[in-house]
């Protein structure tokens, strides 16, 4: 199976300096956990929910003050549309990610591979391993 298949498409992100308060927005509406931030048609970085409370309100900032670039997680992990599940279950546990950009051959991103996706998609001792390999302590 090919990662078109298993992803989630249609994925919208977001500028850099977007306000943290309307990415938190986006994710309880879109009921997600990361957006991806773009800036000059190309992907930059990401926010998680995770970053936004461990980058965020963990480092006693004002996060009304606070833009997705002062949280974001740079240097993206993507795979492309017609990689195989395979592979990209293997990127996601070598990077220990747990959603993943997919991108077509034009380089432009058409929707985010998640564990949440593989689990239908895969067979569970592939979903499983990955599973394990995302949620290790590191």
């Amino acid at each position: 199976m090919k990662v078109r298949q298993a992803m989630h498409a249609g994925v919208d992100w977001c500028a850099p300096d977007t306000p943290l308060s309307e990415i938190a927005r986006i994710m309880r509406d879109d009921d997600i956990g990361a957006v991806p931030i773009g800036e000059n048609d190309r992907l930059i970085g990401m926010v998680t929910d995770r970053d936004i409370v461990c980058r965020g309100f963990a480092n006693g900032r004002d996060p009304n003050s606070l833009t997705a670039r002062d949280v974001m997680t740079e240097g993206i992990v993507y795979c492309m549309e017609e990689a195989s599940l395979e592979d990209a279950i293997h990127l996601m546990e070598n990077k220990q990610i747990r959603r993943m950009p997919v991108i077509n051959d034009k380089k432009r991103m058409t929707g985010m591979l998640s564990l949440g996706d593989l689990s239908h998609a895969a067979g569970r001792e592939l979903t499983g391993e990955l599973a394990e390999a995302v949620s290790a302590h590191h």
